[in-house]
């Protein structure tokens, strides 16, 4: 049986474990955001969603995803 290795990172303020080599892509599937009604920051900077597939996450990596919210 192969183990799933794991990783330690903050998300929102919460450090939790996601399985290594995850994408931001995967981890927001997995979290079951909607993508088009939030922004994602990696370590302080603004990702570009088209580019979500293609970025993996390492350990201690800092995310936050803050969900837009109307008002008027």
């Amino acid at each position: 049986m192969k183990k799933i290795n794991k990783i330690k990172i903050k998300l929102n303020g919460k450090f939790i474990k996601i399985q290594d080599k995850a994408t931001l892509l995967s981890l927001t599937k997995n979290l079951k955001v909607p993508i088009n009604k939030v922004a994602i920051e990696l370590n302080q900077t603004i990702v570009n969603k088209k580019s979500l597939g293609k970025i993996k996450i390492k350990k201690n990596d800092k995310i936050e995803i803050v969900h837009f919210i109307g008002g008027g």
